[in-house]
């Protein structure tokens, strides 16, 4: 695992993800996004690790785009925008989160021991920018 911070672009996966967006049209960027939360949700088996990590990327991208949410790293997320994104992506963004948490998520096992915790809550972080709905069952499930 080329990974060297909890960041969502913080591993090879992701930084190979914002290349992909960089280098596709404009009005391709919006379907490369949504296909990579959309792959991660409808994955009802083992969701593989590079899968997730473009996941947590993808979802970062729709988090920055929402009241609170955080900018995407300037040093390895995508240097050209990305379109805004309409409300059904950011639920689908959210679901791919629970989806990169779950039993059956290769990355969240990858995360389980030293520095899960942190990571775990970066991801609630974005979680809760994309549905602040969930506040208080955030909490629960993602406590450090």
């Amino acid at each position: 695992m080329g990974t060297w911070d909890i960041g969502p672009f913080d591993n090879d996966t992701a930084a190979d993800f914002a290349n992909a967006l960089d280098d596709a049209a404009e009005g391709e960027r919006e379907r490369l996004v949504r296909g990579v939360l959309m792959r991660a949700v409808d994955n009802q088996d083992y969701l593989e690790a590079p899968d997730a990590e473009e996941a947590v990327a993808a979802a970062a991208l729709i988090a920055a785009q929402c009241p609170g949410g955080e900018p995407v790293s300037p040093h390895y997320g995508p240097d050209k925008p990305i379109p805004s994104m309409s409300a059904d992506v950011r639920r689908l963004a959210a679901e791919a989160l629970d989806r990169v948490l779950a039993d059956t998520s290769e990355l969240s096992e990858l995360w389980g021991a030293e520095e899960g915790g942190r990571w775990r809550g970066s991801i609630a972080q974005l979680r809760q920018v994309l549905d602040p709905t969930t506040e208080a069952q955030g909490d629960a499930l993602f406590e450090i």
